[in-house]
């Protein structure tokens, strides 16, 4: 965080200073709410969690090397104390990102989010020193504590931003008022708390309505493709940019294809020109990620050549998202098993079919949470495409959801041993270690909830013999 003293800090939050010999001392290192990361310098915002109370941890943090604790009550030790800690974080990162003069590019979509914003990251950071969002730190708690490790050396500030409900958007960006505001798409996710896509729309187009108008800087980047997203431009007084493959997109892609091994290929068409991109990343679904950062990156002044060379270069920043490891006995396994609506899975299917061919390929497939109504048909859904595709073999994993999906395998035409319906994670990772051979490629995914990030993990153990390749 740039430096400011524990008397500005007070000042800017509302709150009282406690057992503070010198108001005048600066915090000078991170913002914290782990006490575990509380070092030199540091601030401690202590929260009062279901199971832990972060105001039991300042004697400890302090000792660390922690200037103060941000806390809802006296500690004994020196301390802020306000009457709301998470109200105070977020004055305290609205504070800082107005002195930063940075640019704030935040981005949201039901589907694609932390991968978008990684890559939008990775193309900015090439220009200029850039913070980012990592993971998916993305509501009240975890949007601040990002915003708040920006320096004064940050020239771009890019932040994902989640929802589960109207009005949390809202929120946030009053928090870190964006210039730019990219919008992914309106998908499934969360549509059992939202209770229709109409719901998710109006949730996900607050980001636009709190830009600035197109005269001081405000910049909207539209999906075309999708129409709850493309309607969306009556909802802004910024700049309206459009990406996708619609022939209105303002930045495009032309020649899509698949390499043999699954990543994407293309040739990116901007308002300045046009250059050949080929990712690391896998699957056909990252190029519509690809061209939102591209025009995000194009509307920061880089350059057709300068954005493709990027996009070729870069990875996958955050864990368990299509990360795609070879075992040294060939087996390729695909742990993309962080979390699971219908939209990723659906894209996850296709990048494995693509990856698997002339190979067997297994999809070991878990529960998507969050749908309400719409869990029998979306799940269904997603078996039908598993035999649509040819996956070799459709594991379904757990109670009532993976009976769905595999129900879904069977009538659309899987009916012998094409599919199988699992209890847990324990007892697919016995069925792969039996079953597989050399040369599958197995693709692990399912709700955050579900926890099948550990079937990827046994798998790769099994095969650990010899040094585990990860690409």
């Amino acid at each position: 965080m740039i430096a400011l003293s524990l008397a500005e800090i007070a000042e800017v939050v509302g709150g009282q200073t406690h057992d503070i010999p010198d108001p005048s001392v600066l915090v000078t290192g991170e913002v914290v709410r782990d006490s575990r990361e509380a070092g030199p310098g540091s601030l401690f915002v202590a929260f009062v969690g279901e199971r832990v109370d972060g105001h039991d941890f300042a004697a400890q943090v302090v000792e660390a090397g922690a200037v103060a604790v941000l806390a809802s009550r006296p500690v004994g030790v020196p301390a802020i104390v306000v009457e709301d800690v998470q109200a105070a974080l977020g004055a305290l990162a609205r504070h800082v990102v107005a002195r930063l003069g940075a640019t704030l590019v935040a981005l949201t979509g039901s589907a694609g989010k932390t991968s978008t914003k990684d890559l939008v990251a990775q193309v900015l950071g090439n220009k200029a020193p850039t913070v980012f969002t990592p993971g998916s730190l993305n509501n009240e708690i975890g949007l601040p504590l990002t915003a708040l490790t920006a320096t004064e050396d940050t020239r771009f500030l890019v932040l994902e931003m989640g929802a589960r409900g109207i009005g949390h958007i809202r929120y946030l960006t009053g928090l870190t008022p964006p210039r730019i505001g990219l919008v992914l798409n309106v998908g499934s996710a969360h549509i059992g708390e939202f209770g229709g896509r109409e719901q998710i729309a109006q949730a996900k187009g607050e980001l636009v309505e709190s830009l600035p108008p197109a005269e001081e800087g405000g910049v909207a980047i539209l999906n075309a493709d999708d129409p709850y997203v493309r309607a969306m431009a009556c909802r802004t007084k910024a700049k309206v940019i459009l990406f996708g493959e619609s022939g209105e997109a303002d930045v495009s892609a032309e020649n899509v294809r698949l390499t043999d091994s699954g990543q994407p290929s293309f040739r990116l068409h901007t308002p300045s020109g046009a250059s050949d991109v080929t990712m690391r990343l896998y699957g056909e679904h990252h190029v519509s990620n690809a061209l939102a950062a591209a025009a995000v990156a194009h509307e920061l002044g880089m350059s057709a050549d300068e954005i493709a060379r990027a996009l070729s270069e870069a990875g996958s920043l955050s864990r368990w998202r299509m990360e795609v490891t070879e075992r040294p006995d060939g087996v390729t396994v695909v742990n993309d098993a962080y979390n699971a609506n219908p939209e990723s899975m659906k894209a996850a299917l296709r990048a494995l079919a693509a990856m698997g061919k002339g190979r067997r390929t297994w999809a070991v497939l878990g529960k998507m949470a969050e749908l309400g109504d719409e869990a029998l048909a979306e799940h269904d859904a997603v078996g039908r495409l598993a035999v649509r595709l040819n996956v070799s073999k459709l594991v379904a994993v757990g109670g009532r959801e993976a009976a769905w999906l595999q129900l879904g395998a069977y009538n659309e035409g899987s009916w012998g041993e094409e599919s199988v319906h699992v209890s847990d994670a324990q007892a697919a990772v016995d069925l792969l270690r039996s079953e597989l051979r050399p040369g599958d490629v197995v693709l692990v995914k399912a709700s955050r909830s579900v926890g099948l990030e550990s079937v990827a993990q046994a798998l790769l153990e099994t095969g650990a013999e010899g040094e585990v390749a990860a690409r």
